[in-house]
């Protein structure tokens, strides 16, 4: 948008830029290839508590295991197929072929990175702050991949247990976010509620034969972080 940056810009008529359409979030994902306990490939079981989430698959094969209180399913994976789920379902991506690769949309942009998913590490760990956030951490790829085989050997426990396993699970995963709460309000209203408010001034606007807004048209191009990922090698694109 010119000189300005797109996260603190602001529309001509004085409502903020937000990062993509909608305020969303957008990655770019190559899904882990490494084996597993349970003799697939793929990345770490998680769930995120506020953000729903979209995946775009654009090479590879595979599926998306997912654990709700409707029970566990599988969905197949392939180029084209769009699979989208709300929060509160745990997803494990099984790369089927070893190239799965996923464009990533994921609600609330922001929130994800600001702590917005729990793994599904053992309910000792889930249990112990110090040890989740040990067992969290990544400074490489072999902390990635023991962070994976530990989200999947409670995924494993979680999937073969009842609904009474899956609320302490639900449980646990809101004590680990609680702290993070204030800060995931403040990108909340910085983001996808600014981009709603945006929309309703222009509207606001329009009405009144006012198009000012119009003349803060701009293009830009994305610049990309790349990460290992909870799922695999992410590219993150960050206005």
């Amino acid at each position: 948008m010119g000189a300005t940056d797109m996260t603190t810009g602001h529309h001509g008529n004085g409502q903020p830029y937000t990062a993509f359409p909608g305020a969303v979030g957008l990655s770019d994902l190559r899904v882990y290839d490494w084996p597993t306990a349970d003799g697939v490939c793929g990345g770490s079981p998680h769930m995120h508590l506020v953000c729903a989430e979209t995946y775009v698959v654009t090479g590879g094969e595979g599926s998306v295991q997912t654990l709700t209180w409707s029970g566990y399913r599988e969905t197949p994976l392939r180029p084209g197929s769009v699979v989208t789920f709300t929060p509160g379902t745990i997803h494990r991506l099984v790369n089927g072929d070893g190239g799965l690769r996923i464009t990533v949309v994921m609600q609330n942009s922001g929130l994800p990175e600001a702590g917005d998913a729990v793994f599904t590490f053992p309910a000792g760990v889930l249990a112990d702050p110090a040890a989740y956030a040990e067992a969290a951490a990544v400074s490489g790829a072999p902390d990635a991949r023991r962070r994976r085989d530990l989200a999947i050997e409670g995924f494993l426990e979680l999937r073969a247990a009842g609904e009474e396993a899956l609320a302490g699970f639900h449980a646990a995963a809101a004590r680990i976010v609680s702290p993070r709460l204030d800060t995931f309000e403040e990108r909340w209203r910085a983001g996808a509620v600014a981009a709603a408010e945006a929309t309703g001034a222009q509207l606001a606007a329009l009405r009144e034969g006012d198009t000012r807004h119009l003349r803060d048209a701009a293009v830009t191009t994305v610049p990309a972080a790349e990460r290992l990922g909870m799922c695999g090698h992410l590219r993150a694109f960050q206005p």
